[in-house]
């Protein structure tokens, strides 16, 4: 099992401006992290300016990224690396991840658009992983993520995967509800797809809720409660690699704060479950 240093610890749940007054008014001490996506802060002050670096102050943050477009054709936004380099290093944030996707192409398309498998988008994305690690002067996180077609498909997803975390020398975050929509709407085994992941890669790991649009098409809403399925996976995941840092993702519907912190303690269990397994397999 692989042996970590881990940016954070424990179970996290993203921060949105929606609950910091809700989280400030309840014992929210079962969240150990929180993060935060750089381009909804870089260049925010005044009264939400002065609340992030309250939060920051006080708990361990990571960084996860919506507009990097690591995979589109436009050129790399050097600018804009070196903003969220400066929005790292000024909120001391443990670790920044992006989507293995693309968002622009010629213009932002507000949308994670998959990027071919092939050898050729392997070389072009790994280049530009390499350079925003260079500008950044630390490693990367590439999540996994949720597609509903892959035009020009020439390897397995895993291959791409795999190949893009080994050729750029980057992080995984570990998506497991993302992995559970494409089985789903690809048709393949969820659990041999996690098995061939590279567990010493992964920096932390994101779980979510989705929407079943029909037996054969689930879609990546961030706007449900976790299923059992999914919960499934995570505790799968940790027997492969060890318990890892496990974030919560909500975006939408989301429901009073206690229901919410309650799926965050649900990570913090099936997290001592398996630290217990091992203190006594010891």
């Amino acid at each position: 099992m692989p042996v970590h240093n881990y940016p954070v610890s424990g179970a996290g749940l993203g921060l949105k401006r929606t609950l910091m007054g809700p989280l400030a008014e309840t014992d929210s001490s079962v969240v150990s992290f929180y993060e935060v996506a750089p381009e909804n802060w870089i260049g925010v002050g005044g009264r939400w300016g002065k609340k992030l670096r309250q939060y920051t102050e006080r708990h361990p943050f990571v960084c996860h990224g919506l507009s990097l477009s690591i995979g589109g054709p436009d050129a790399l936004d050097e600018e804009f690396v070196h903003k969220v380099g400066k929005f790292l290093k000024d909120h001391n944030i443990r670790c920044y991840s992006e989507h293995l996707s693309y968002c622009s192409d010629g213009g932002h398309l507000y949308d994670l658009m998959p990027i071919p498998f092939t050898e050729e988008a392997v070389n072009h994305v790994c280049e530009r992983i390499m350079r925003v690690q260079d500008i950044l002067g630390q490693r990367i996180a590439m999540e996994n993520v949720s597609y509903y077609a892959a035009p020009g498909q020439e390897i397995p997803e895993i291959e791409f995967i795999n190949a893009v975390l080994e050729k750029s020398d980057c992080q995984l975050l570990l998506d497991v509800n993302n992995i559970y929509v494409n089985s789903i709407n690809h048709k393949y085994n969820a659990h041999e797809f996690l098995r061939s992941l590279p567990g010493e890669r992964v920096a932390y790991c994101h779980i979510a809720g989705h929407f079943r649009e029909d037996e054969d098409l689930l879609v990546d809403t961030h706007g449900a409660t976790v299923v059992d399925h999914v919960w499934g996976l995570l505790d799968e995941a940790y027997r492969l690699f060890g318990v890892m840092p496990t974030m919560l993702e909500r975006d939408f519907n989301i429901p009073p704060i206690a229901e919410l912190l309650e799926e965050v303690v649900h990570i913090n269990r099936i997290q001592q479950q398996h630290e217990s397994r091992h203190h006594v397999a010891g």
